[in-house]
């Protein structure tokens, strides 16, 4: 008889607080304002964000999750990328003239509000890396 495997995958709401204060971090170091800082997240209610600022804690779905998974992804990618922390962290706002971005810094193109764009910014960093 065969033994059941258990998961090794750890519950969503196990994972929300950490997520949370690494957003929040992340949030900080970029000089993300708040209306950019709630795009990211996919724009939860108002009074939703700020709890969960307040708290560090909250139960996230799972866009939100993968959203912060994307930016915690780009985050570490540019610490790799920039020996300089404050370079790394300023990337984001740089204009940049990849056909990627067009002209546009990361943010903006993060800022549309589609997943798609942080999975897209977080594999042309995948990228520069080789």
């Amino acid at each position: 008889m065969a033994a059941h495997l258990q998961s090794d995958t750890i519950p969503a709401t196990d994972l929300s607080g950490p997520a949370l204060r690494a957003f929040f971090n992340l949030a900080e170091r970029w000089n993300l304002r708040i209306v950019d800082q709630r795009r990211l997240l996919g724009d939860p209610p108002e009074s939703t964000f700020y709890k969960w600022k307040r708290l560090q804690e909250g139960t996230l779905g799972r866009d939100t999750l993968e959203r912060i998974s994307y930016l915690l992804g780009i985050w570490k990618d540019l610490q790799i990328l920039f020996p300089d922390p404050q370079q790394a962290d300023g990337w984001v706002h740089r204009a940049n003239q990849s056909p990627l971005f067009g002209g546009q810094s990361a943010l903006q193109r993060m800022l549309s509000g589609n997943v798609a764009d942080l999975y897209v910014v977080r594999q042309y960093l995948d990228a520069q890396r080789g």
